[in-house]
């Protein structure tokens, strides 16, 4: 008898579906407790030693940085030296964080750069570090150490004078610099009549105006205003060499009527190399007796323009022209009573030695690259006007 052949599969075996399927199953499971379980497992871990990271994190660099935390746990929490001794650190305004983790470690301070700039990534540290001079101690944790220097709170601090700011301007800079001096403390120090200075003798009305020396004054935070005012009338001092003085006297004018002269071309001036130029101006100007007819001692004598917020309003209308006021060169001959800013040494510097021209004016150029046309007669000068 013939067999018959069959057309049908067999039937596979029920126990290799079975582990097939528990294979698959027992992948998906190590697939989740891979992906989600241990990384939840590290962030919390790392969230209860170091707190919880900044929002800013990816899911990816959250985990990363928490395994980072968690493998240099010691590194973070351990003081470098339980003894401690207080250690001067500076952190220079844009210094990058590299730099600053880099430096910490070669002082002693920290044990692993690498450790402590991940754990400012994850606290979100990084982009809030101060510049400033600070006092850390070994005793201290690196993640004590994180916070210090979060503080804008230092031992020294900085005051920039900007060249051609008026007094006021320099004692409204005092808070944010972090001097513990008021404006008022400030103005009330500048308005006393200093003694054994070179320019005590000629100072009008008992200001320092001219004489607060443009640069950058590193003090304790704690210092008066006696002090800061001490340390920028004696930079005047060492900054206006016996050279410079020779120079003003060359050109006929004292030490006092130099910076009144020189805080108006600084107002005047945009460029540097142009000062020289624009002081021939007003020596040529003042040698025929005409008026120096400068806007900026015009913006002086007006004082704050409240509607503008600023000391020095523009433009100045044709009445702003005609105030009332010694400073006001439009109407008055001859050098103003005082300096209408503190001149910097560029400024000082083109009055002691101005260009020799023939120039009599001079105005903005239309490019608006803050550089003047200069001309000999009024006609030239109407003729350099903007189209």
């Amino acid at each position: 008898m013939l067999g018959l052949v069959s057309n049908m599969t067999p039937t596979q075996s029920p126990s290799r579906n079975t582990t097939c399927c528990l294979l698959i199953v027992f992948i998906l499971l190590l697939a989740i407790f891979l992906v989600w379980v241990i990384p939840g497992l590290i962030n919390s871990q790392a969230e209860e030693r170091f707190g919880k990271p900044t929002p800013g994190l990816t899911y990816r660099q959250h985990v990363y940085l928490s395994a980072m935390l968690l493998l240099h746990v010691n590194d973070l929490t351990q003081p470098m030296n339980p003894q401690g001794g207080e250690i001067n650190l500076a952190i220079e305004p844009g210094e990058s964080v590299s730099s600053i983790t880099q430096n910490l470690e070669r002082a002693g301070l920290i044990p692993n750069a690498n450790a402590f700039r991940n754990y400012l990534l994850y606290a979100g540290l990084d982009v809030s570090l101060k510049a400033g001079e600070y006092q850390l101690d070994p005793a201290m944790s690196p993640i004590d150490i994180a916070q210090a220097i979060q503080s804008s709170i230092s031992a020294e601090v900085t005051l920039t004078i900007l060249p051609g700011w008026r007094m006021e301007e320099v004692a409204n800079s005092l808070y944010s610099s972090g001097y513990n001096v008021s404006a008022d403390e400030f103005l009330n120090a500048v308005q006393t009549h200093p003694a054994g200075y070179s320019f005590s003798t000629c100072l009008p009305d008992d200001s320092l105006e001219g004489y607060l020396f443009p640069g950058s004054y590193t003090l304790p935070r704690e210092s008066t205003a006696g002090e800061l005012l001490d340390a920028v009338l004696m930079n005047f001092e060492a900054q206006v060499s016996p050279e410079l003085r020779a120079g003003f006297n060359n050109q006929g004018l004292n030490l006092c009527q130099a910076v009144t002269l020189a805080s108006i071309v600084q107002r005047e001036a945009v460029v540097d190399d142009e000062m020289p130029l624009i002081a021939s101006v007003f020596y040529n100007r003042l040698n025929s007796g005409s008026e120096l007819a400068s806007d900026p001692t015009v913006q002086y004598a007006l004082g704050f323009n409240q509607a503008q917020a600023t000391w020095w309003t523009n433009p100045l209308s044709a009445q702003d022209l005609q105030i009332d006021s010694p400073y006001n060169t439009y109407i008055h001959a001859g050098l103003p009573p005082g300096p209408i800013s503190n001149p910097g040494l560029a400024a000082l510097d083109a009055t002691a030695f101005p260009a020799q021209t023939s120039y009599y004016y001079f105005r903005a150029a239309c490019d608006g690259s803050g550089r003047h046309l200069f001309a000999e007669t009024y006609t030239e000068h109407l003729e350099n006007a903007c189209p």
